[in-house]
């Protein structure tokens, strides 16, 4: 094994945290949010090295793009998570049994957990500190499209957690290379948990090849249902954000589905969209409604591949639907289960899409662009979850925590 020495390092690392007070992690996760922003133009030239080998055509580009809007906004975000509370420690339940043994289910630390990651480069950021809040060393694996960033962010995290005395092992970039990502796949006894954050493909390749536990951050396949009894000015406003607020982004709408009673209001929802040169690929029944009310060169029609495609572009697919039940069958079908969306003023088809829609966040008359930790008021987020099991939504200090018992007595033997 190429890493073991580093993620042997890593491990013992992480053992340390166990004694660093959240006084003190507080104190080091200000001063690198400090040392980001001071630090930002030498950020920014190695992420133009990034840049300057991605076409700015890329989805990925906007992704893999830092200003110094966007550094300012990572500090204020590792701010945030200094003022949670810490998710360590907490008494989740206690017992006092017949025979006298208390026991105690208290939260700690996965351990280690390892992030594979695209290009984007502010994650660096985002996992470390919600890594070291909740007690966990961190090994991070980023790609090639965004490495001189990550470098530069990794470096500038070490430079303050030497100062701070700590071990800088806490957190480590591995190389940008497949080899990297085939190891830590199979890092049993080193690597507690693994998060993928990026394209369906890596998310697919990483469950279907590690060997130690993966929660899925799944792509976002994301539809918004304009239901009969929908407000069109709220529709128009609540679409066009979904849409286009930051098309990379996982939580970007990418199917909007309209209730055919209402196909007359079509252009009106889509009249933003196209200020925004949006492409929309239509069903025939949307297509003939928007025909001549939708610029042609950013109008065709839409083919099977239309749907249940997470375009991370400006491209959005429209579905004609007879009933809510026939838009259900639609998301169920498609859905990666990430984010869905309903528009309409009627209380009973609000409560039967929430009820009856399987994903991690189903939202009412608002945009999907609000799947994202800090607008839930986690502070920043390791990811989405879209699975079940352990976490699911956005994942924030209290999904870094496992639990243990602790269990006392005063000489309680089992019987025979």
């Amino acid at each position: 094994m190429k890493y073991k020495e580093t993620f042997e390092a890593v491990r013992r690392a992480g053992r340390t945290l166990t004694l660093v007070s959240d006084e003190q992690i507080n104190l080091l996760l200000n001063a690198v949010a400090d040392e980001a922003v001071k630090q930002q133009d030498y950020i920014l030239a190695e992420n133009a090295k990034d840049l300057a080998r991605m076409e700015p055509t890329n989805p990925k580009y906007d992704r893999l793009k830092l200003t110094a809007d966007r550094i300012e906004g990572i500090a204020a975000d590792m701010r945030s998570v200094v003022q949670l509370p810490s998710p360590l420690g907490k008494v989740l339940s206690q017992t006092m049994r017949p025979n006298g043994m208390k026991l105690t289910k208290v939260s700690v630390p996965f351990g280690v957990i390892g992030i594979i990651y695209e290009a984007r480069p502010n994650v660096s950021f985002d996992v470390f500190s919600l890594c070291l809040k909740s007690g966990n060393a961190c090994l991070l694996k980023g790609g090639s499209d965004a490495d001189a960033s990550n470098r530069a962010i990794v470096g500038i995290i070490k430079q303050v957690i030497e100062r701070f005395g700590l071990d800088t092992h806490i957190v480590e970039l591995l190389p940008p290379d497949r080899e990297a990502t085939h190891e830590m796949l199979h890092a049993v006894g080193y690597v507690d948990l693994i998060i993928p954050r990026g394209s369906s493909g890596l998310i697919n390749y990483v469950r279907e090849n590690a060997t130690i536990p993966v929660i899925e951050t799944g792509a976002g396949i994301c539809h918004t249902y304009f239901d009969e009894y929908g407000d069109v000015a709220k529709g128009a406003v609540v679409v066009n954000n979904a849409k286009t607020r930051r098309v990379s982004v996982c939580n970007a709408l990418d199917c909007l589905i309209v209730n055919e009673k209402r196909l007359s209001d079509l252009p009106s929802l889509c009249e933003k969209l196209s200020e925004n040169d949006v492409t929309i690929y239509a069903d025939p029944k949307a297509y003939d409604v928007l025909k001549d009310k939708y610029p042609a060169d950013l109008l065709q029609e839409a083919t099977a591949e239309s749907f249940g495609t997470e375009f991370l572009d400006y491209k959005m697919s429209v579905k004609t639907v007879e009933t809510i039940e026939e838009a259900l069958k639609h998301i169920e079908q498609y859905s990666s289960k990430h984010s869905e969306c309903i528009i309409t003023e009627n209380k009973d088809r609000s409560m039967l899409f929430t009820k009856v829609v399987d994903a991690a966040c189903v939202y009412h008359n608002v945009s999907t662009a609000f799947t994202d930790g800090a607008q839930f008021g986690l502070g920043a987020e390791i990811g989405i979850s879209t699975q079940k099991l352990h976490a699911r939504g956005p994942m924030g200090l209290e999904e870094l925590t496992s639990y243990k018992w602790i269990v006392e007595g005063d000489g309680q033997t089992r019987p025979k």
